[in-house]
């Protein structure tokens, strides 16, 4: 997350790495071929504008569902479809991965794009995918690895000159280190997961008697969504503007970004409404937030992926 204030840039966090539309080859080790057939690794609107540009390219698709989403609307849009995760409720069936793998590879599958949420931002995925020999559309499974992990991701950040927010070094293990920070750095401040995101695992906390109630509900919260439950601290900033950097690579290194768009209409740490260009961003404060939106790229060797999404707050 790019955090700044009026007149320059202030902090830098990182917030998730997210796919979207591409295709391009994830990893050396899976041979290329031409992608006939795309299974989508989730549900809703997401797979349905994934499977929409699919359509447009003369691609097939597969889409999988719980048992509780045998009515969805993308079940229908897909060429195929096929049940996962049997027993399960129904965030649990879309992070199974090894029901996801069979039927990509019982229904020679060529590509998994995962959307966002669910499994986007789990390395072992994208592993398993390429361990299956399906390309995975998006980046590789080290990137994944190192960008999903928020607390490492701040590193990364660091390392490469880009400010960022103060934060814990590592996942906390009790209530009583996030005391320890607050005790620093004053309230309030925010609980996130540090292996998820898209609002899941997030609570803000204004005084110490809130501590215990919103670690407890943070961490069960991050543990339902994406298997691990680590959180880590990080000082929340008050009625902040959310500015989104898009980034676009491929394997050969090469990076750029495609400028900016606000994403400040949120409910429950989740984006309502996302408008592009950013209106009244400072010229110079834009070029400042996509200059360092491709430096955090390069630092982290994004080779071999297709976009990810490098957030910001703002406060003007």
């Amino acid at each position: 997350m790019l955090r700044c204030v009026k007149g320059g840039l202030r902090f830098l966090s990182i917030k998730r790495v997210s796919v979207l539309n591409a295709a391009f080859q994830s990893s050396q080790h899976v041979e290329y071929k031409p992608i006939k057939k795309v299974l989508v690794a989730n549900r809703g609107e997401i797979a349905t504008r994934v499977f929409r540009a699919c359509t447009e390219l003369g691609i097939r698709t597969v889409a999988v569902y719980s048992e509780q989403d045998t009515g969805q609307v993308h079940r229908q849009k897909a060429d195929e479809a096929y049940l996962i995760g049997k027993g399960l409720p129904p965030v649990q069936a879309y992070l199974h991965i090894p029901d996801i793998i069979k039927v990509a590879k019982e229904n020679e599958v060529d590509a998994v794009h995962p959307g966002y949420g669910f499994l986007s931002e789990r390395s072992d995925f994208a592993q398993a995918c390429n361990d299956a020999g399906v390309r995975f559309i998006g980046p590789t499974p080290e990137v994944v690895r190192k960008m999903g992990d928020k607390v490492e991701a701040r590193t990364i950040a660091i390392s490469a000159g880009v400010p960022v927010v103060p934060g814990t070094d590592s996942p906390i293990t009790c209530v009583t280190e996030a005391k320890e920070f607050s005790n620093k750095y004053g309230f309030p401040i925010i609980f996130k997961a540090a292996y998820g995101g898209g609002g899941r695992g997030m609570r803000v906390v204004r005084s110490y008697e809130e501590l215990e109630e919103n670690y407890t509900r943070a961490y069960s919260e991050a543990l339902s969504a994406f298997g691990n439950g680590a959180l880590f601290v990080e000082k929340f900033i008050e009625r902040p503007r959310h500015i989104e950097v898009q980034i676009l690579g491929d394997k050969h290194g090469n990076v750029i970004h495609l400028y900016e768009r606000d994403c400040s209409i949120q409910r429950r740490h989740q984006k309502v409404v996302e408008i592009a260009p950013a209106a009244q961003l400072d010229p110079q404060l834009r070029d400042r937030l996509t200059h360092d939106s491709v430096k955090l790229a390069k630092q982290v060797r994004l080779t071999g992926f297709s976009m990810l999404i490098h957030s910001g707050y703002c406060n003007f």
